[in-house]
């Protein structure tokens, strides 16, 4: 007898299983009794969208009061034969000899009944929304698209790079950090004193980090190519459907790669994580473009087929302003991309993934490698259709005096950076990277439109349950 099956492996393998006696085990879905005594239980374990039905008859003895007791929601074992199934929707069934129950849920409390919750409804009950089809799906695409992260880098030769996630630099130098502290806010060590900092446990000022990407910067100009995937943190006060405080970052830094190379990388990238999507979550895929996006599929199929457009970003104000559009955020050169106009250009405009180059000097960080005409920087910003921007890069100033130039502009202090400095004075080579939010990836491969149901625990202003 086999013990512990998915049921995942059950219904993706029937011909293996049938007339075998299995043990399953997982959570009740729904229950329902017919007349004649015979009971349908859906039962799922996580494993995969559909459940496996298993047939109960009503009895005396220690089954019969195992069953009396099951309830959706409950956690039980069931032990049987894989047989042949008449009903409807499904080849396999499991007929159940014996019931055990781990846990019951009492019928009349149990928040999840056998209908349709609002997501905002779901995220109340954080602690149990995995259980339903869609935050279940997509937390089984999350993690695919972990391992797919992972393939694609170590197919190419990088090397992954943990990144620290307390840190003393603000990377993109807007000031939204969370600080790291010892120090009790009602008696402040050292108040009033030259250094305030003096018994924090650092001694200095540190930061929850925003961006693994000077660090990873530092290996790379050791190591050639190296990535980070990991959390980072932004203390920026937006409740949208775009933005958390707590989120995961997939960062490559490349050596000797200028932004030719950088776009053409993370072209590549997004390419192969559609066509891993549609390869590996195919029942996942279905369900979203079902229930979610109907047109998430046929999204899908263009990213990982299909070849980008890639434009700079004075063609891409020039189409907007051309557009007609009544956009809630006016369009100037030097101004900020909006979500509607980075969703007008890739859904309205090219109809799929837009890769946008050239940004203004003015609107980018320090550490971009200003161009010819010292008016833009080479940065790269890639937009999907549904989703907007995805990806953010650049190729990283290698040059010592304009980075300090940039610095001054910036007003970034150089003792902060000074290994930052260094890393131009002491072999010095052109280098890009980039990054991707992981869970605009998730967004973009589910066509959920919040990003709050793509990431177990969602991190927003006023909100950091469990």
């Amino acid at each position: 007898m086999e013990k512990g099956i998915r049921i995942s492996d059950l219904l993706g393998n029937e011909a293996k299983w049938l007339g075998k006696r299995v043990i399953v085990q997982g959570w009740v879905k729904t229950r329902r009794d017919s007349k004649a005594g015979v009971g349908f239980i859906e039962l799922n374990d996580g494993s995969s969208l559909k459940g496996l039905q298993v047939i109960t008859e009503s009895g005396g003895g220690e089954y019969g009061a195992v069953l009396a007791k099951i309830t959706t929601g409950s956690a039980i074992l069931a032990e049987g034969v894989v047989s042949e199934s008449p009903g409807k929707g499904q080849s396999i069934e499991l007929r159940a000899e014996r019931l055990h129950l781990y846990g019951g849920a009492d019928p009349a409390t149990y928040p999840l009944q056998k209908k349709r919750h609002s997501f905002e409804y779901l995220r109340q009950i954080g602690h149990l929304r995995p259980r339903t089809n869609t935050i279940g799906a997509a937390a089984r695409v999350r993690s695919r698209l972990s391992f797919a992260i992972h393939q694609f880098f170590q197919e190419r030769g990088f090397h992954y790079i943990h990144t620290p996630i307390i840190t003393a630099s603000d990377c993109e130098g807007a000031g939204e950090v969370f600080r790291v502290t010892t120090l009790d806010p009602a008696r402040p060590c050292g108040e009033g004193a030259e250094d305030p900092y003096r018994g924090d446990f650092f001694a200095k000022p540190a930061f929850l980090t925003v961006s693994g990407q000077l660090q990873a910067e530092i290996y790379a100009l050791a190591l050639g190519k190296v990535y980070t995937f990991g959390p980072t943190f932004r203390a920026e006060n937006s409740n949208t459907s775009r933005h958390l405080a707590e989120f995961w970052m997939v960062e490559p830094e490349m050596a000797f790669h200028d932004l030719d190379d950088n776009l053409e990388t993370a072209l590549a990238f997004i390419k192969y994580l559609a066509a891993a999507a549609l390869r590996e979550c195919p029942e996942e895929v279905e369900f979203f473009s079902r229930f979610i996006d109907p047109e998430l599929e046929k999204r899908l199929h263009n990213a990982a087929e299909s070849s980008f457009e890639v434009i700079t970003y004075t063609e891409a104000v020039d189409i907007l302003k051309k557009s007609g559009e009544p956009f809630e955020f006016p369009v100037e050169w030097g101004g900020d991309l909006q979500a509607e106009h980075e969703r007008y250009i890739t859904e309205k405009v090219f109809g799929k993934p837009v890769g946008i180059v050239n940004f203004p000097r003015t609107l980018k960080p320090f550490y971009m490698r200003v161009n010819e005409d010292e008016k833009t920087v080479a940065a790269m910003d890639i937009l999907v259709p549904g989703t907007g921007e995805i990806i953010g890069g650049s190729q990283r100033e290698e040059r010592l005096d304009v980075l300090l130039e940039q610095m001054r502009l910036k007003g970034v202090a150089r003792d902060d950076y000074r290994w930052y400095i260094e890393l131009r004075e002491f072999g010095s080579a052109p280098h890009s990277g980039f990054g991707l939010g992981f869970e605009r990836l998730v967004q973009f491969v589910t066509g959920i439109p919040n990003i709050r149901e793509v990431i177990p625990f969602p991190r927003t202003p006023g909100h950091a349950e469990f």
